[in-house]
């Protein structure tokens, strides 16, 4: 191995993650938010106002499902709201999503609400087709990255395909713009039955910062369920990986 390659190797050290479950990573990730206490209403107000995607509501909760992950509301009040570096918040409801102050929870999947053909048909193997909506690169480039060498999610049979007759399911990552509209449901029809809807991250689930634009279309999620939910800004290869793995019931 050329020098040059062997001190590039040597500095990044091992880079493989070898237990995708219980990988830990830096406190500056900006996972899972802490609400420690009701703040006063000068604090709520300040913290409302600061918030780009309206993500906090007047009880100081905060919504994941339209949260940037900025940690604006914890610059302005550090004592009270800190971002955790706990990255398992995928889920399969929304209101799991909502943080509530004096809440220090694990956020979790509901089983009652998967359907039973996932795990019966899905356990062992799953392909999937991700499409942009509309995205800006960001949620896409990190589930090119779930499938890498460092994560490698397809030792457990998850992969990326090209084509949606290939695949078990629908990854959608963006808010969904007018143009991408049509060629989303295409994709969608194109899967055969029965198909995991999975959103991922923030702009997919709520619309983010573009949510009210007249470019969207939204109607898609309004004619099918969701099976995962998976926040963030963009998501993180371990939110995405350890999301599906719950959902299809690997260990």
């Amino acid at each position: 191995m050329p020098l040059k390659e062997f001190s590039i190797f040597r500095k990044h050290g091992r880079q493989f993650v070898p237990d995708l479950r219980s990988a830990r990573l830096t406190d500056m990730f900006r996972g899972r938010p802490v609400i420690s206490g009701e703040g006063t209403s000068e604090e709520i107000a300040r913290v409302v106002k600061l918030c780009p995607t309206g993500a906090i509501d007047s009880s100081c909760s905060i919504d994941l499902c339209k949260c940037v992950f900025c940690k604006e509301c914890q610059f302005a009040l550090p004592e009270k709201i800190t971002f955790t570096n706990d990255y398992k918040i995928a889920v399969n409801s929304r209101e799991s999503l909502i943080i509530r102050a004096g809440q220090n929870n694990p956020v979790l999947l509901d089983p009652e609400k998967i359907r039973k053909e996932i795990r019966s048909f899905f356990k062992h193997a799953l392909k999937l087709r991700q499409v942009s909506s509309g995205g800006d690169n960001s949620c896409e480039m990190e589930l090119n990255a779930a499938g890498n060498v460092n994560f490698d999610m397809g030792r457990y049979g998850i992969e990326f395909v090209a084509s949606p007759r290939h695949a078990d399911g629908i990854v959608l990552t963006g808010p969904i713009t007018e143009n991408m509209a049509a060629a989303l449901q295409i994709c969608y029809d194109a899967i055969p039955d029965p198909k995991i809807v999975i959103l991922a991250g923030t702009d997919a689930i709520s619309g983010g910062i573009f949510v009210g634009s007249p470019a969207l279309n939204r109607s898609f999620l309004e004619k099918y369920p969701v099976d995962l939910y998976v926040p963030g800004n963009p998501v993180h290869p371990l939110t995405f990986i350890n999301g599906v793995l719950d959902l299809i019931g690997r260990k």
